[in-house]
């Protein structure tokens, strides 16, 4: 296996603990081993619970994705006594979306924008220079660095802003329009709100910032080769 491959794997580690093996479990325990919703989701808080305790105890820090998830996992489980009145179960589905909305857009407001462990695989593209160059610009050694960080802000924002929409637009619609009918438009508003979230996203956050990226590292390359220049001269 190539170095570019390891750190492939490597860049994308926590997005798939963190986020996909709590997710895919939760599906795969309550679809194909027929658990109830809330076995289900007890089973698939063991691995987020796990890391966020970890973080907690030996790194002395919060995971952010991990924390988050183990967060909506705890609300689909108090939210998975609430039965009865078709309306009501129709608008707990939503709790998981504000859930997330939420814990985003605290985690501006504190900071540390938590969309962007999500976004900087995708940017980074597990490439050295392109790594170093995200640094600088975080770190506020770049020239960028105020613009960047503020694209990162604003793409949490976005998409906190638009998981609390579609909470919102889910709820109203199961009070108002027919259950029938609100069954499988609660999906249909749930894609909008992820297509809205990654158009919006791309074109106020993750876009700017990719080009800052590429013009960062673009940037840093001759200064490396002219680093070099002397120490060749000097070995001859």
């Amino acid at each position: 296996m190539t170095t570019n491959q390891h750190k492939k794997q490597n860049a994308f580690a926590p997005l798939i603990v963190d986020v996909v093996v709590p997710l895919g479990s939760y599906y795969l325990f309550k679809g194909a081993f027929g658990m109830s919703t809330f076995a289900a989701l007890a089973w698939s808080s063991v691995v987020p619970a796990g890391r966020t305790l970890w973080s907690a105890l030996r790194k002395r820090t919060v995971n952010g994705l991990a924390g988050l998830i183990l967060v909506v996992n705890v609300v689909g489980l108090v939210l998975s006594f609430v039965s009865g009145d078709p309306r009501l179960m129709l608008a707990k589905d939503s709790g998981v979306s504000s859930t997330v909305g939420i814990g985003i857009l605290v985690s501006v407001a504190l900071g540390r924008p938590m969309m962007t462990a999500g976004l900087k695989p995708f940017l980074v593209k597990s490439d050295a220079v392109r790594e170093a160059a995200w640094a600088r610009l975080e770190s506020g050694a770049a020239a960028a660095s105020a613009d960047f960080r503020g694209r990162e802000r604003v793409f949490s924002l976005v998409w906190g802003a638009v998981l609390l929409a579609e909470c919102v637009v889910r709820i109203v619609g199961a009070y108002t329009v027919p259950v029938d009918t609100m069954v499988w438009l609660g999906s249909v508003v749930m894609v909008v709100a992820i297509a809205l979230g990654l158009v919006a996203g791309g074109a106020l956050g993750a876009g700017p910032m990719e080009a800052m990226v590429a013009a960062e590292a673009k940037a840093g390359e001759p200064v490396e080769a002219a680093d070099e220049v002397p120490a060749v001269a000097l070995a001859r």
